[in-house]
């Protein structure tokens, strides 16, 4: 039953992440209006859901579920892009840490330490401002903040994994560093990484969602939910389907990655 419970979750988390990659990807055949155009006369005045606005209009006269098919690229895109930065440097220092100890794996655990110590909200509040915000720099700030857990795992992996018997065969043999990494340790290695990628890029989504709240995300006109969660709070007790229906997207990309993850590492854990 708890076999059948774990499938069911890894099921239902593979179909919300696969609706929201089909709308991302479809978002100009499924979106009813342009997501950066007035359609609606109320200007300054959100308009409530009717039948041509299922979601409403917001402040500007823009059609808020056409904001919320389109943000959902946004969204992907830095949460697929984020994260695998994020997995290419945890992967290459926690592969390297683990698998040369000695001095090398001193130097770079300590680097991770104190990049864990550093509030990375903060610091990715601080890059983005500094750099200026844009899709490429919330990419990029988002993968140097978010690696250290990743390495960390990785590492402890690739610990465990050198000291097979299948290792040491190879080492025996003479197979260079580079091909013990590749061809041994990597491909054991890959099954945690694809599941810490399907649960880190929920918190790359909600990352993004923190900053583009603050307004360090990505600029308009591009469509953003946290952008849209931010703008909506003005308007809260008049119109709360502004905020809620961006907040619901949110909840709605996250929980499907967690589940998505959640179940392939419980499998993996049988």
């Amino acid at each position: 039953m708890k076999s059948r419970r774990i499938n069911r979750l890894e099921a239902i988390g593979a179909l919300m992440v696969a609706v929201l990659l089909i709308v991302a990807i479809f978002a100009p055949q499924i979106a009813p209006h342009d997501p950066s155009r007035a359609v609606a006369a109320t200007f300054g005045d959100p308009g409530a859901p009717s039948l041509a606005f299922p979601l409403g209009t917001d402040q500007l006269g823009r059609d808020v579920l056409s904001r919320i098919i389109y943000g959902a690229r946004i969204s992907l895109i830095v949460g697929v892009a984020a994260m695998a930065l994020t997995m290419a440097i945890g992967v290459t220092i926690g592969l390297a840490s683990g698998f040369f100890g000695g001095s090398i794996d001193f130097m770079l655990m300590r680097f991770t330490d104190v990049m864990l110590s550093l509030p990375f909200l903060l610091l990715a509040m601080a890059l983005v401002a500094v750099l200026r915000p844009s899709l490429i720099t919330i990419l990029f700030v988002i993968g140097i903040v978010s690696w250290t857990q990743v390495a960390r795992v990785v590492r402890a992996e690739t610990l465990s994994i050198s000291e097979r018997d299948f290792v040491f065969a190879a080492k025996a043999l003479g197979a260079p560093a580079r091909r013990l990494i590749v061809r041994h340790v990597l491909p054991n290695v890959l099954p945690i990484i694809v599941v810490m990628a399907a649960l880190g890029t929920s918190g790359t989504l909600l990352l993004e969602a923190a900053l583009s709240f603050l307004g360090l995300g990505v600029p308009p006109p591009a469509p953003s939910w946290g952008r849209m969660v931010a703008e909506g709070t003005m308007y809260f007790r008049t119109a709360p389907w502004l905020a809620t229906s961006a907040g619901l997207a949110i909840f709605y990309a996250v929980l499907g990655f967690n589940l998505l993850g959640y179940g392939a590492l419980q499998r993996r854990a049988r």
